[in-house]
């Protein structure tokens, strides 16, 4: 490092405290949506396929894993096509905002359509929804994301992204909190009606006889919600006006970050630095192969292997989303000691551990209560434990990723992230829904298929080179938090 670098990198970095979590709320609004989305559409998926095909719940996981995919799949294209446009977007509010509006007004509109469709058995409709939604989540999702590093020096984004992932944990709790207050096993309960026989029998389109407003108010609630948080953002942050305000900042942080090489604003990545890359989007698919494949049939497996109430299931992620607060909140500080890569390999290889002792459960203790209709409460201790691990690996390697490219490029490395991720949940239900079609394969398995991915991830990510600075100057403890604007 050159003396004028030195120099440049003296004063200490401060995090604008205030700031950052109003930019939190692009994604209290993203994971709000995608809880209420993860949660329901699964399993409303299955019982409308369930009732055209007259099949078993089993039976259809594929064409349920076919749909599911198929959103992602757009998905995994226009990530990275929105993270380039708003990079090149110039307009007077902003490079981020014209994106982050426009999808925002588009998903809140159409998602209350998806349980309407639903409820009249329209499975055209249901399904041309839900791809609305993801499409224009899409052009949400990335340049939301984006505004974090835009304004946030290098040396500071695991802390800044400890913030922004608690505000969507927030989100995503409202939306499970809701959820058990309108319960979907509760309105897909069988209505009893009398045949020309004179018998009971089941009545066809079960649901269609039940309340609508038990799974339409959480959709509703989480469309509300999204614009009020899109509102506060477009209000509060001025992105051309904090982007001159950072320019000096941003620039001093580019000159610790933690690179093999130092990355040049107009220069091609070095064959280190790509490398890096690689291995990281790399592992990346693979972990969220495994997070992304339990928590898309998670649901089914509460309703139709355990026979427990889907209000267990909400609980269940309300206790995994403790244990990712708990992560997001001290996984900046376990950063700066161990270095982000192996707080992100601690928290691959503690969520590992997880997934091996539920396996080991599920097919010892919990094999005698499976379909009992109870939800056991070791899987809440899972859960927990899970959630604090993923959340290490979250909450660092988004930056590790946008570590490696300038500030020009934030929307690009933005998208190539999320495009591993979206890669991953484009195959993983596609895969699991394949495999619930052998007979000897059932939603039991979920940990160890969980265990095999995540267990590759670890062997890749082994292999990214763990790049510390140590003379990265930083407030410490509260005095590590700015709340001026």
């Amino acid at each position: 490092m050159t003396g004028e670098a030195s120099s440049n990198t003296a004063a200490p970095f401060k995090l604008n405290i205030k700031r950052t979590f109003i930019i939190g709320f692009a994604f209290f609004g993203i994971l709000l949506l995608w809880q209420v989305y993860d949660s329901w559409c699964p399993t409303l998926l299955t019982q409308l396929f369930k009732d055209a095909f007259s099949s078993s719940e089993e039976e259809v996981q594929y064409l349920v894993g076919v749909i599911m995919a198929m959103d992602n799949l757009a998905a995994l294209i226009l990530l990275p096509i929105f993270g380039r446009l708003s990079d090149k977007t110039k307009s007077p509010i902003g490079k981020r905002m014209p994106y982050i509006l426009v999808g925002t007004f588009v998903c809140a509109v159409c998602f209350p359509f998806i349980p309407l469709f639903f409820h009249y058995n329209n499975i055209a409709g249901t399904v041309s929804m839900m791809a609305i939604v993801v499409i224009f989540m899409m052009m949400y999702r990335n340049p939301a994301v984006a505004l974090m590093p835009d304004m946030t020096p290098k040396p500071l984004r695991s802390k800044a992204n400890g913030i922004i992932n608690i505000m969507g944990y927030i989100g995503g709790a409202f939306a499970t909190v809701v959820g058990i207050f309108f319960v979907l096993s509760e309105y897909l309960g069988t209505k009893m009606i009398v045949n020309e026989a004179g018998d009971k029998v089941p009545a066809p389109h079960t649901w269609a006889f039940q309340n609508i407003w038990a799974i339409e108010a959480p959709f509703l609630i989480a469309s509300l919600l999204m614009v009020i948080s899109a509102l506060v953002l477009f209000f509060t942050i001025k992105e051309n006006k904090i982007e001159k305000e950072m320019e000096a900042e941003l620039r001093r942080g580019e000159e610790v970050a933690e690179v093999v090489d130092k990355v040049e604003d107009d220069q091609p990545m070095s064959k280190a630095n790509k490398a890096m890359l690689f291995l990281i989007l790399g592992a990346e698919f693979f972990w969220f192969m495994a997070d992304n494949g339990i928590g898309t049939f998670m649901g089914n497996y509460t309703i139709y292997y355990l026979g427990a109430s889907t209000r267990s299931n909400m609980i269940n992620t309300i206790v995994g989303g403790v244990g990712s607060v708990i992560g997001f909140a001290i996984g900046g500080f376990i950063a700066d000691k161990l270095g982000r890569k192996w707080t992100v390999f601690s928290g691959l290889a503690l969520s590992l551990a997880s997934y091996v002792f539920w396996a080991i459960m599920n097919f010892t203790v919990l094999k005698g209560s499976a379909g009992d209709g109870t939800f056991p409460f070791i899987i809440y201790v899972v859960w927990f434990i899970k959630g604090f691990g993923m959340s290490l690996v979250h909450l660092n390697s988004f930056p590790m990723v946008v570590e490696l490219c300038s500030s020009k490029k934030i929307g690009a490395f933005t998208g190539y992230y999320y495009a591993s991720s979206m890669a991953a949940q484009t195959i993983t239900p596609i895969a699991l829904g394949t495999l619930l079609l052998f007979p000897d394969f059932n939603f039991g398995y979920l940990p160890v298929y969980a265990l095999v991915c995540l267990g590759i991830s670890l062997l890749i990510f082994l292999f990214v080179k763990s790049v510390k600075v140590n003379k990265i100057k930083t407030k410490k403890g509260f005095e590590a938090f700015d709340g001026d604007d």
